[in-house]
């Protein structure tokens, strides 16, 4: 007779230990999603615009678990008699992007804004404050200037 409960004590073995291992899964899942805020909160197309006029572009990607993106300033012209014109400059990559659930913060090399002056000076600090799901306020830390609302494109 202990012959033919072993076949079935096996099976309960087995069974317990295929729960064990979907419960630490289920663990391990809910740990790491703990980790941090995820970037598919500000993931997208931003845009700023002031007096009408095209003044900010920022593009967030979230992949591969981690932030990368780019922003475009354009250059606004008031000239005294003439339309007002906002021109695109050089798309500068994102470095060292962070989210933190409201706030997204970065820095955007400054070495091509007004060359030659600009080809030492230190990396500028942005944050992008979140105050809606596709609203938010881009401020620039490295100089005392006004937030600027921002709002990310709809799909």
């Amino acid at each position: 007779m202990r012959t033919r409960f072993a076949p079935l004590s096996f099976f309960a073995a087995l069974i317990a230990t295929a729960v064990l291992v979907q419960a630490s899964s289920r663990d391990v899942a809910a740990s790491s999603s703990n980790e941090g805020p995820r970037g598919d909160a500000v993931e997208g197309v931003w845009r700023a615009q002031i007096d009408g006029l095209p003044a900010v572009t920022l593009n967030v990607t979230y992949e591969t678990g981690s932030l990368n993106g780019a922003i475009l300033f354009y250059l606004l012209r008031r000239e005294p008699g003439k339309a007002e014109t906002s021109t695109p400059g050089i798309p500068e990559p994102l470095i060292d992007p962070k989210f933190d659930g409201v706030t997204l913060s970065f820095s955007v090399s400054h070495r091509r804004a007004h060359p030659p002056a600009s080809f030492h000076t230190p990396p500028v600090r942005f944050t992008l404050r979140l105050t809606g799901p596709n609203a938010g306020e881009l401020t620039n830390q490295s100089e005392a200037s006004p937030e600027v609302g921002i709002f990310r494109d709809h799909d």
